[in-house]
């Protein structure tokens, strides 16, 4: 089954300096049927203004990940990292028994723009930590690229669930085949373009489809699409 969720479908927060969209319950949002899709708990679209952000805030019992679609995103966190994302990176922190972080957008002139995930971990208790890892772009044209998995990797952050995060640039015309057991559910997110999926099911730019009992997924970019594919159990 294919269960596609609008863009427009999705709550929306407009704090001024934060405009966000959640595709799932979070924050002031609460729909007791939108808590979640298997492990994946929140994924929030979020675009933060010029020197704004979060301030230090705490977290228990979660891996979050975040990619950033344009601009800078800088965290530090109790852990005493101190970093900025940048698109072509992603970032993997472990929240574990307890880690306080700061998000913030460091530039003065550009908006930064994310999306964040939080997934619930396959053990708790685990001790907080963080990884940030950097890919390649040109591999993401054509391909699902991995660049989050429960392995890790030269390029791939390592999470603590059985799942995979891919990236493609997908050309308009190209098509890309996904195998998937039907004990285990796929969620596709669209950031750009328009998708076809098993020739009958359209996506467009931040569209989303929840998949479970379906083996063979046809991936069609009717216009060139930039989209996320998470294999999840």
């Amino acid at each position: 089954m294919i269960d596609v969720r609008k863009a427009g479908s999705r709550y929306t927060a407009d704090h001024g300096w934060l405009k966000s969209n959640f595709s799932f319950s979070f924050a002031d949002y609460y729909d007791p049927d939108n808590m979640g899709f298997g492990p994946l708990r929140v994924f929030n679209d979020d675009r933060v203004a010029p020197q704004t952000g979060f301030g230090s805030h705490p977290h228990r019992e979660m891996e979050i990940v975040s990619i950033v679609l344009q601009g800078q995103l800088g965290h530090r966190d109790s852990t005493g990292r101190q970093e900025v994302v940048r698109p072509g990176e992603v970032q993997r922190m472990s929240a574990g028994t307890g880690v306080v972080h700061s998000e913030m957008n460091p530039s003065a002139t550009e908006e930064v723009k994310f999306l964040q995930l939080w997934f619930e971990p396959a053990q708790y208790g685990l001790t907080p930590s963080y990884e940030q890892k950097a890919y390649e772009p040109a591999k993401l044209l054509n391909q699902l690229l991995p660049v989050v998995s429960t392995e890790g990797g030269e390029e791939i952050a390592k999470i603590h669930q059985d799942l995979t995060l891919y990236l493609s640039r997908l050309e308009a015309g190209q098509t890309i085949s996904f195998e998937q057991n039907t004990q285990r559910r796929t969620y596709l997110f669209v950031m750009e373009g328009e998708l076809l999926l098993n020739s009958d099911t359209s996506l467009a730019t931040r569209d989303s489809a929840r998949i479970t009992s379906t083996t063979s997924l046809e991936i069609n970019a009717k216009s060139n699409a930039y989209f996320m594919l998470i294999d999840l159990p």
